[in-house]
């Protein structure tokens, strides 16, 4: 079994084809379902957030599995398979835990450093647990994954070198700065409460929460001390604001022209987008969306963080990886030691038969002294195997050692399923 990763992301495709491929959570979920009704699929989650959908698989093939999946992808694009394809990544076993580790970090994020991801990829291990599709494999993987992101977050200072999304936005949008603004916050979910939060700290004359759901508008303004309008109120409470900010998400379009009658700064962090692209061409309004955002964020890298942010990602996914190979060695040690434990008691058994006054301390000495000949010869193969397996290349050391002692396939496989999955981090 390998893990496969089949995404599309800012990094290799444009905001109108993310879009295409943006899903809320019932599509989350009905994607995660399509993905393990695969036949070579055995576990599954997805990532997807607003410039990502990611899907996390293990799998038994590797070209069934990647076909699959890819066309999954290239379905809710509504994209022909030439179209999409070129936008479509794949990391496969070593580079897929690489890939993980290094998207949980944000060194993969479109503002290097975020710290949003990390919540967004302990959502997607929250969902697959969820729904039964995370077993042992990604569980493992997505658990050391939160660990190397807290890590990087608690020995760098990545998280406050690097923008996130809405500070870089804003410093787009606004390089005037926020402070006195009058600002209306479109959406209510984290995205949206990062905007508000950060808006709130600098020092926004006044903030308003607008949704769909009121309730929710009410919850986030009440965070902030902001007010909270349904969305019946936008096109009024634009027409009072000097900055915009959008995180809905919705289908179709929230802000047009129309509703714009004044210089206006707008962000839109949406996606699919919640400003139609006109109102950019409005006079003294400014707006800044994820194509803009990702243009200017290019090349903005934090230096000396990031380098150390690496440097702690390539260490552990170094460390993943060995104790990964060794951990897929113990099954078959175990079994082997059975094996010989069985081989011993059964020895013992003959030998009661033969003489059976051999009882009390002497049988008990001749029992140690098997047991002991039997580790002993079992120490030296069952400690290298461990080591070679940290080796690269094509043997199985474990297979090799199945073989030559003809160990029984079902009690490896016994050995296998009995790993209990970590608690979530």
């Amino acid at each position: 079994m390998s893990i496969l990763v089949v995404g599309i992301s800012h990094n290799t495709a444009p905001v109108t084809l993310l879009e295409r491929v943006a899903l809320d959570a019932e599509g989350v979920h009905k994607l995660v379902t399509d993905v393990v009704g695969n036949e070579h699929v055995t576990e599954a989650t997805v990532i997807a957030t607003c410039n990502r959908l990611e899907i996390y698989t293990e799998v038994d093939r590797f070209h069934g599995s990647v076909e699959g999946l890819s066309r999954l992808l290239v379905e809710r694009a509504g994209e022909g398979v030439e179209g999409m394809f070129p936008h479509l990544y794949v990391h496969y076993d070593d580079g897929a835990v690489s890939h993980l580790f290094q998207v949980a970090a944000g060194l993969d994020s479109m503002a290097v450093g975020e710290g949003q991801i990390l919540g967004q990829t302990r959502e997607a291990l929250r969902l697959g647990q969820e729904l039964g599709t995370v077993g042992p494999a990604l569980n493992s993987l997505f658990q050391q994954a939160l660990r190397v992101g807290k890590r990087t977050r608690a020995e760098t200072d990545i998280d406050r070198a690097a923008p996130t999304l809405v500070t870089a936005a804003l410093e787009q949008a606004m390089p005037e700065g926020v402070a006195g603004a009058r600002v209306v916050v479109v959406g209510a979910g984290a995205m949206a409460g990062l905007a508000t939060s950060t808006v709130s700290r600098l020092g926004a004359a006044s903030v308003t929460v607008v949704n769909r759901t009121l309730a929710k508008a009410e919850r986030l303004a009440a965070e902030y001390a902001a007010t909270a309008a349904p969305l019946s109120e936008l096109t009024d409470r634009i027409a009072d604001a000097d900055l915009l900010i959008t995180c809905a998400g919705a289908t179709g379009t929230l802000v047009t022209p129309a509703m714009v009658t004044r210089p206006l700064s707008i962000v839109d962090l949406a996606l699919p987008r919640d400003v139609d692209h006109a109102v950019a061409d409005l006079p003294g309004v400014t707006l800044i969306g994820l194509e803009e955002l990702a243009t200017a964020l290019h090349g903005t890298e934090a230096g000396q963080e990031v380098a150390a942010v690496r440097r702690i990602v390539t260490q552990e996914v170094a460390a993943f990886l060995s104790a990964r190979r060794q951990a897929s060695v113990t099954p078959t040690v175990v079994a082997l030691r059975t094996m010989a434990t069985s081989v011993v008691d059964a020895e013992m058994a003959r030998l009661d038969n033969r003489l059976p006054d051999l009882e009390g301390r002497a049988r008990a000495e001749v029992l140690q002294a098997v047991r002991r000949v039997a580790d002993k010869l079992l120490h030296e193969p069952t400690v290298r195997v461990r080591e070679l397996a940290n080796e690269q290349g094509a043997v199985s050391y474990e297979r090799a050692l199945a073989e030559l002692f003809a160990l029984d396939p079902d009690a490896v496989d016994a050995v296998t399923r009995s790993v209990v999955p970590e608690e979530d981090a």
